[in-house]
């Protein structure tokens, strides 16, 4: 826990009001966006003294306690039983030591001749993910090629078609077949996904070597950098945890020179490997080569609560269905200085998202009359741990699951100059798209599309838990336009990714375009306004992917 002064010193941050204005009405039936107390919270929550609001923190706790005694001073309802904290419980491992050893053993004819053996380095060669649950995973087993490790026969992918994996150690490529639709090709290339196909089929490690398209998005010190957070996973009422995967011992992934040393072993090379992967005319099937890899774990629980506020809907009928809106109040914590600091504020990610959200709900619960939909305000934990606030509580919600008609997420909105067009991740998937063009013309914003679709940010965010228990959900952010001209957004969103993201220069120093933040939280309240006072609940557009894949889960 914090000393008593530095505790002291942030409850008095916590009451601290920035000098401002009050900026102009989102619509008719919304109050003026407080500017100062917008950028307050904001301030407040990216302050070095929260420590970077790691999963699992006293810096968190602060922060939990903060969002829940703003939602309180609006007057919203405990959204989590008898209060506004919803407990959740992680459990994390690191690895503690590890072995990794690779042999030939010439079971193909185009294998080198005579045995090849080494080992690989951790963090130079690999970087490993050990079990949740026993302490020690140990490994001897040959290795299969599975291609991307995918199941999608649907569009012409089956890549365990005619492979045993059963009791070995499955190698496949990062990512997906570009020639997949990006919403797919997102979905197939999820690491959860991934192990999810491996361990049915009941392989007991998994191996990943990255495609191109990995190595050009993220250097592999950045993939170190990742690493040194622990694997975590949320711990059911009952005990049981989440996506555990307990067939498989380890999961790693292979740096480049890591995957040249091992492919050699086996008589192949890598860029001839990634060029077949490009035209999908690899050769599937077991290699000439077996893996022994022995990984102790460092196994600890800790906890962190999702902060939840109802604010009760207004008609009748509707009110017994809910509209989620959610933003993610962790960050990462503390890590390694860059030029002397190591506090990760995480101001825009996601501090500012934050303070959006409870700005949105004083709005909302200050209106004229309230939406007619109830509308639950629910700021989550482990979102920078995998999305995992978010999953634990679509597993288990303090409303009923069938009453959750949609969400609203709030990420990282990259508000760096005077804004001209926003993004709606997911608009092309259901109904909600109508209801985000309307809220952003209302402020005077155009709604772009993606402009990065490689990045397949909608699978990315809190929102893709909602998803993947079939409600249709919607994540608003900054464009890449300027009003007037000019490429002064695009220029700093791409100088903010390259050079803050994730490190500890992500601060309130950088600077907000705050007309611009007015602007952008005045259209989430409207869109959540839209959203709840709609007749009809919102729906996934007919043959949409996400809808067919999981619409079934949240069926009615």
């Amino acid at each position: 826990m914090p000393r008593r002064p530095q505790l002291a010193a942030a409850l008095t941050l916590l009451l601290a009001v920035l000098e401002g204005a009050v900026v102009g009405a989102a619509s008719a039936q919304l109050p003026a966006v407080d500017l100062a107390a917008l950028r307050a919270h904001a301030a407040f929550l990216a302050d070095d003294r929260l420590e970077g609001r790691e999963t699992g923190s006293a810096g968190y706790e602060i922060a939990a306690l903060y969002a829940a005694t703003r939602f309180e001073q609006y007057g919203l309802a405990p959204g989590a039983g008898a209060g506004y904290l919803q407990p959740v419980r992680f459990v994390e491992t690191r690895p503690a030591g590890v072995r990794f050893a690779f042999a030939s053993t010439g079971a193909r004819a185009d294998a080198p001749a005579g045995a090849v053996e080494g080992s690989l380095t951790e963090l130079e060669d690999f970087v490993v993910t050990g079990s949740l649950t026993a302490p020690r995973s140990q490994v001897a087993a040959p290795v299969v090629f599975a291609g991307y490790g995918i199941d999608a026969p649907g569009l012409g992918l089956t890549d365990y078609e005619g492979l045993d994996v059963a009791g070995k150690v499955v190698l496949v490529l990062s990512g997906a077949p570009a020639s997949f639709p990006n919403d797919q090709r997102a979905h197939f290339s999820s690491r959860r996904q991934k192990a999810e196909e491996a361990e049915k089929r009941g392989a007991v490690g998994l191996l990943t070597v990255r495609d191109r398209i990995d190595e050009k998005r993220t250097p592999w010190e950045r993939v170190v950098a990742y690493a040194a957070r622990p694997r975590t996973s949320w711990i059911a009422p009952d005990g049981a945890i989440q996506d555990a995967f307990p067939g498989l011992a380890f999961a790693a992934t292979l740096s480049r020179p890591g995957a040249e040393r091992l492919l050699a072993a086996a008589g192949l090379a890598l860029e001839p490997l990634l060029d077949a992967a490009e035209r999908l005319d690899f050769r599937r099937g077991e290699l000439p080569l077996s893996v022994d890899l022995t990984c102790d774990n460092r196994i600890d629980e800790v906890a962190s609560p999702n902060v939840a506020a109802l604010l009760p809907g207004s008609d009748p009928a509707l009110a017994a269905e809910h509209v989620v809106v959610t933003a993610h109040l962790d960050h990462v914590g503390i890590g390694r200085p860059v030029d002397g600091d190591a506090i990760h504020n995480g101001f825009f990610d996601n501090a500012l998202g934050s303070a959006i959200v409870l700005e949105a709900a004083r709005l909302l619960a200050a209106a004229p009359e309230r939406p007619r939909r109830s509308v639950l305000f629910l700021l989550v934990a482990g979102e920078e741990r995998g999305l995992l606030g978010a999953d634990f509580f679509v597993h288990h919600p303090t409303v009923p699951a069938v009453s959750i008609v949609a969400n609203v997420n709030v990420d990282m909105p990259l508000l760096l100059a005077s804004l001209a067009d926003l993004v709606a991740f997911g608009a092309e998937h259901s109904t909600l798209g109508a209801a985000a063009e309307a809220a952003a013309r209302a402020q005077g914003f155009a709604l772009i599309p993606d402009p990065m679709p490689e990045e397949v940010v909608f699978v990315r965010s809190d929102q893709y838990p909602f998803v993947r228990r079939g409600i249709p959900a919607i994540y608003l952010t900054a464009g890449s336009g300027t009003l007037g001209g000019g490429d002064a957004q695009a220029r700093a969103s791409l100088d903010f990714l390259a050079r803050h993201y994730h490190r500890p220069s992500d601060e309130l120093a950088l600077g907000a375009d705050w007309d611009s933040v007015a602007r952008f939280t005045a259209t989430e309240a409207d869109l959540v306004r839209r959203i709840a006072d709609t007749p009809e609940r919102p729906r996934w557009h007919p043959g949409d992917f996400f809808g067919e894949t999981f619409g079934a889960v949240g069926a009615r």
